[in-house]
């Protein structure tokens, strides 16, 4: 809070925009990436600072309509102005320069947008932090400020041109490595978070967030966010599993079960439903050894075992019931 005080102090005696800082403006110096897939159409937001819950501040996304990156003496307005004008039509630069004209406060903003057709538009201004500085590149734009070097911004674009092909959430995460790689935040590592969503909106913007999350309050901010991203990309194949299920595909159930299983195959729940779903293929004989060693880890995935015919979801005869509840 002391150093928060310190840059007030400075702000409000040697500027002519004392008026606009205020408590709920929190000072997130950090380094950011919008980014689209050219291909798939997803839009997505990247970003790590030394700032608490960093996710709750800087990206703010819409399905089909488009990503922004608010950072520096955040406003977290421009996430929401900004948003409700590109669904207006209005391209990436025409609302960030209505956004920031309108802001008494923009030379100690950093702002990154992308609209859903690629278009991006990026402001720093002239009293953020240094090192502080923007690169805009084919639907990209980086932005850092209080960077330890001046190569953040050239890092993470390099490393977003060159990871061409891959999915977009893995392409925003070896950028902020990047970034980090040359120096990154000179204070150091506290948050970070990812957005994903995609290129057009759906009838159920319920499922318009392909990838929203956050690393609040961690010493290695990055690490943790790739290792959150990895058990994302399991529980996909654990929710695809389910849907077999719905459909009475064991099949595709097995595959989908098994493939979260390698991934993290010490996760008693991604073991217990690829158990499951053995049982259901008739291959009980299969089952019941990875029950048992589940069982004896947890003894209530026996009790969960146990309410699974009633709704249906086990489907074995009554003599192979009573052979797996007695492991």
């Amino acid at each position: 809070m002391r150093f928060s005080v310190v840059i007030l102090s400075l702000v409000f005696f040697t500027s002519g925009y004392s008026q606009v800082y205020r408590s709920q403006q929190p000072l997130v110096h950090t380094f950011s990436i919008v980014a689209k897939d050219e291909r798939t159409g997803e839009m997505g937001v990247g970003v790590q600072s030394h700032w608490f819950s960093v996710g709750t501040s800087v990206p703010w996304a819409e399905a089909g309509v488009g990503v922004i990156a608010t950072q520096s003496f955040v406003d977290k307005s421009y996430g929401v102005k900004g948003l409700a004008l590109l669904k207006k039509g209005y391209t990436a630069k025409q609302v960030l320069d209505q956004l920031y004209k309108a802001d008494a406060g923009r030379e100690v903003r950093q702002v990154a947008i992308l609209d859903a057709k690629g278009n991006v538009a990026s402001f720093t201004g002239k009293n953020c932090i240094d090192y502080a500085s923007n690169i805009t590149g084919k639907n990209f734009s980086v932005q850092s400020n209080m960077m330890l070097t001046d190569k953040v911004c050239k890092n993470m674009a390099k490393s977003f041109e060159s990871s061409a092909g891959k999915p977009l959430a893995e392409r925003i995460l070896l950028a902020l490595d990047a970034a980090q790689q040359a120096g990154g935040d000179i204070r150091g590592m506290q948050a970070a978070a990812l957005v994903v969503v995609p290129g057009k909106a759906t009838a159920q913007p319920w499922n318009d967030r392909l990838v929203d999350l956050r690393v609040d309050d961690n010493p290695q901010p990055l690490k943790e966010l790739r290792r959150l991203y990895n058990v994302h990309l399991a529980y996909q194949h654990m929710n695809n599993g389910d849907l077999a299920v719905e459909k009475n595909d064991m099949q595709k159930a097995m595959n989908e079960y098994n493939a979260a299983m390698k991934m993290f195959p010490a996760n008693l729940e991604m073991q217990y439903w690829t158990a499951i779903t053995l049982a259901n293929n008739k291959q009980v004989s299969k089952a019941i050894p990875m029950l048992r060693s589940i069982f004896q880890k947890d003894a209530n995935w026996k009790e969960l075992t146990r309410r699974l015919p009633k709704v249906g979801l086990l489907t074995v005869t009554p003599k192979e019931l009573t052979d797996i509840l007695s492991l």
